[in-house]
C-alpha cells in the first residue's frame, strides 16, 4: 500500500463495544489501534495520583502534557473513578489541545508495520480525524451499556450497582455531549451502528464490510 495511512475513525458513548470492535478491526486489517480514551485516563490518572482537581484546567492541562506510551498500558486505567474523572478532564479545552496532535500524528505515523491506523474515541471522526476514510459511530441504549459496564467491574471484582453505574454512565453521556470543547457527535458522513440488539460478532462483520469496502474502492492492497 502507498501514500498515506488508511484511517478508521471509531466514535460512540461509553460502554458502546467500540473500544473491542477496534481492536478487532485492528487485528483483521493489520493496522495499528489507538484507544484515544486511554490518554485522557492517562491525565486523569497523573491528576489523581497526586490528589488533584480533575476539573481544574490548569491542573488538568499539566498532566495531559505528561503522558506517555507507557501509561496507557496501566492496569489502573480501567478504574471507575479513573473513568469518571476521565471525562472531566476530557471536557477542559486545554487538555484536548494538549493531545489533538498527539493522536494525528498516530494517525499520520502509525507504528511499523501497519499501513494503516484504527483509532476510536469520542472526537476522531469529528474533530481529530475529519478526513479518515471510514468513519462510525457505535452506540448502544442506555441500559444495555449499563449492563456491559457492570459485568466488565464485576469481572474485575468490583461490587458493581446497576442503578449506580446507570447514573454515572448517564452524567458522563450528559458531559460528553454537552461540552463546549469536541462534543460527542458523529459526524455527518459517519456510519451509525447501534449495537443494543446485536452480537458483537455481528457487529465486527458489518464493520469489516464497510472498511473492505473502502479499501476496495481506494485501490489500497492490504
Amino acid at each position: 500500500m502507498t501514500g498515506r495511512p488508511f484511517v478508521v475513525a471509531i466514535d460512540g458513548p461509553v460502554a458502546s463495544g467500540k473500544g473491542t470492535l477496534a481492536r478487532r478491526l485492528a487485528d483483521r486489517f493489520g493496522f495499528a489501534h489507538l484507544d484515544s480514551g486511554a490518554l485522557y485516563r492517562a491525565t486523569a490518572l497523573l491528576v489523581l495520583d497526586q490528589a488533584g482537581d480533575p476539573a481544574d484546567p490548569v491542573t488538568a492541562e499539566a498532566a495531559a502534557r505528561r503522558v506517555d506510551l507507557q501509561l496507557l498500558s496501566d492496569p489502573r486505567l480501567r478504574g471507575e473513578a479513573v473513568s469518571a474523572a476521565a471525562s472531566m478532564v476530557a471536557a477542559t479545552p486545554a487538555v484536548r489541545r494538549a493531545l489533538l496532535d498527539w493522536q494525528r500524528n498516530f494517525a499520520a505515523h502509525p507504528p511499523p508495520p501497519a499501513k494503516g491506523a484504527v483509532i476510536d474515541g469520542r472526537d476522531i471522526g469529528s474533530i481529530v480525524c475529519p478526513a479518515a476514510e471510514v468513519k462510525l459511530f457505535v452506540t448502544a441504549s442506555a441500559e444495555e451499556r449499563t449492563r456491559r459496564r457492570v459485568e466488565e467491574l464485576r469481572q474485575g471484582g468490583s461490587a458493581a450497582i446497576f442503578e449506580h453505574v446507570l447514573q454515572d454512565l448517564k452524567e458522563r453521556d450528559a458531559r460528553d455531549t454537552g461540552r463546549r470543547a469536541s462534543p460527542l457527535v458523529a459526524a455527518p458522513d459517519a456510519i451509525v451502528i447501534d449495537t443494543t440488539t446485536l452480537v458483537a460478532d455481528a457487529v465486527f462483520e458489518r464493520a469489516s464490510d464497510f472498511i473492505a469496502r473502502a479499501l476496495k474502492e481506494k485501490e489500497w492492497q492490504q
